[in-house]
């Protein structure tokens, strides 16, 4: 991500950005704030692609034009994370909008940290923006509805599926296809099972053992939660298992219960995981979401499911990446039987992520906090915001000749995520999520540097996810 911020500098400040909609707006957003002038408000986000254009275009712009004052921290996940969640803990208001991922959302309503943005605008119809409507955004939009109530709770800011790349240049080559024809009997093309996915990751390997050239990226960090991520929530559905194995119900993990966690399924979903280190670059066991981005945007793998909020910059910017103009867009590989469910709507072949802002219930600048979070919520700020980040909020965004433009440099990664977005998934609404996590990854670490084997990772986390939960009072 950081990366990333230095390519985005201040160039994005520019009112040629802005459209003619948004300037004849400004006498009403001027009127709204006029009680709020002089106010500050504070907010926290992951350091990414689109916090960063919020950190640098949209909240100087909405300083402008209401004398509101935004102050943004874009900070390290576990960072942000750390810091939201003591401030709403404590009540102690120093921030007055947090960013809210899609997976910790039902946590934070479990915990009541968030405003009703709903209810809020109908209690006090003045400052509600004519151009903020809720029905405006895609379906991610209902992560952040409060399950009971149907209320907006947060207000979507970035989404993203998290697609196979690949290098097309490589895969396109007619001596490369030649000599994987030559040596596997197959032709080389984007995988579409996990064996084809292995074979190719080995012989790039082989290919570029004299180019720092390897098969395939992986998200394994054996000290980082996004392993954990990496596994459950991108590699266990493309073979079947979903919700991290955890029954929704009986809240059990352990196939002994019911649960999936430890199925064959998973044991063989983690063996093929731990298994693609070996046609990885070193750093891998290191390795979280920026620099899997980092690994393929230097050129040094040949695929690998990379965070769609990094797939513009890696196909498009040359200041930082080496690749520009050869990233090639795919689905996930899956086991048999897994695309149908996905299509069917009995499953999912990878992750949805993303995230909204949300307002914290300590915040002391609620009502200028509202205005600010409807002004990122209008549909006419939303093509540059995209550009600068591959997020998407608003259908209406996909048909933007803007973005159109950029999903040809993108070999179709809009196209792909408009049309094949329904085959991903969120996290499940797990209010448990943090818990579970900090007692199961650890198990995964151990299975990437191979001090236990992955069968007996699977069977120990899922035993030990049961037992916290039943200490949680959801299993009995």
């Amino acid at each position: 991500m950081n990366s990333f911020v230095k390519a985005v500098g201040v160039g994005f400040i520019s009112l040629g950005l802005w459209s003619s909609t948004a300037l004849a707006q400004d006498s009403w957003w001027k009127t709204a704030a006029q009680p709020y002038q002089g106010a500050t408000i504070r907010g926290i986000s992951e350091s990414t692609p689109a916090s960063k254009y919020v950190e640098q275009v949209l909240g100087p712009k909405f300083t402008e034009e209401t004398g509101i004052k935004v102050e943004f921290e874009a900070t390290s996940w576990d960072q942000m994370y750390d810091k939201a969640i003591k401030d709403m803990e404590a009540n102690t208001g120093i921030y007055d909008f947090v960013y809210i991922e899609q997976d910790i959302v039902y946590t934070y309503l479990a915990r009541n940290f968030l405003v009703d943005i709903t209810k809020s605008l109908a209690d006090n119809a003045k400052i509600a923006s004519p151009d903020f409507k809720p029905e405006n955004f895609t379906t991610f939009l209902n992560y952040f509805k409060d399950p009971k109530s149907g209320n907006v709770m947060g207000v979507p800011m970035e989404a993203f599926i998290k697609p196979y790349l690949y290098r097309k240049d490589l895969f396109d080559d007619p001596a490369i296809q030649k000599a994987y024809k030559d040596s596997t009997g197959a032709d080389l093309k984007p995988a579409t099972t996990h064996d084809e996915y292995t074979q190719i990751a080995k012989f790039f390997t082989e290919y570029g053992a004299d180019k720092e050239l390897w098969g395939t990226t992986v998200q394994a960090s054996s000290s980082h939660p996004a392993a954990f991520y990496e596994f459950f929530e991108s590699i266990a559905p493309t073979f079947g298992v979903y919700n991290w194995g955890i029954d929704g119900t009986t809240f059990a993990a352990t196939e002994a219960n019911g649960g999936q966690m430890n199925s064959a399924a998973a044991k063989k979903a983690l063996n093929y995981w731990v298994d693609l280190l070996k046609y990885a670059p070193p750093e891998s066991t290191s390795s979280t979401w920026d620099e899997v981005a980092g690994t393929f945007a230097a050129g040094r793998a040949a695929q690998g499911l990379v965070y769609g909020e990094n797939a513009a910059w890696i196909a498009t910017d040359e200041s930082k990446s080496t690749v520009v103009g050869k990233v090639g867009v795919s689905l996930p590989p899956v086991e048999a039987g897994v695309m149908e469910a996905a299509e069917s709507g009995k499953g999912y072949i990878g992750y949805y992520d993303g995230g909204a802002f949300g307002i914290p219930h300590s915040s002391k600048n609620k009502e200028a906090s509202l205005l600010f979070l409807q002004y990122i919520g209008q549909a006419s700020v939303q093509t540059d915001w995209a550009l600068a980040g591959s997020r998407i909020v608003m259908n209406s965004t996909y048909d933007d000749p803007k973005i159109v433009d950029q999903d040809k440099k993108m070999n179709g990664y809009y196209t792909l995520m408009r049309e094949d977005g329904k085959l991903f998934a969120g996290a499940p609404p797990f209010p448990f999520h943090s818990q579970v996590l900090q007692v199961v990854a650890p198990f995964i670490y151990k299975a990437i540097v191979g001090e236990i084997k992955p069968d007996d990772a699977l069977d120990q986390a899922a035993t030990a996810a049961e037992a916290e939960l039943v200490k949680l009072g959801y299993r009995k």
